[in-house]
């Protein structure tokens, strides 16, 4: 099922774990440990479950992968 083509969504949610690590490393910096891992885990494991979604077995399991970045999505948004 993967397309070696650039995904526009690999590359932005790629980015976008960039930007939360640097977050996080400023909310260590500010002490506020549990907040910086919390952010940390579920805005990097977007991208991870985007991308491991490239390689899915089967269209379910392409959805499934996706359904799980959004809820990480809402986790971090929250």
């Amino acid at each position: 099922m993967r397309d070696d083509k650039e995904n526009i969504i690999v590359n932005k949610t790629f980015d976008f774990a960039l930007n939360i690590i640097e977050f996080s490393e400023e909310l260590y910096k500010a002490n506020r440990f549990p907040l910086a891992n919390q952010i940390f885990k579920s805005g990097t494991s977007i991208g991870a479950n985007v991308r491991e979604a490239q390689n899915a077995e089967s269209k379910a399991d392409f959805i499934h992968k996706l359904k799980i970045a959004a809820k990480e999505a809402e986790e971090t948004e929250y």
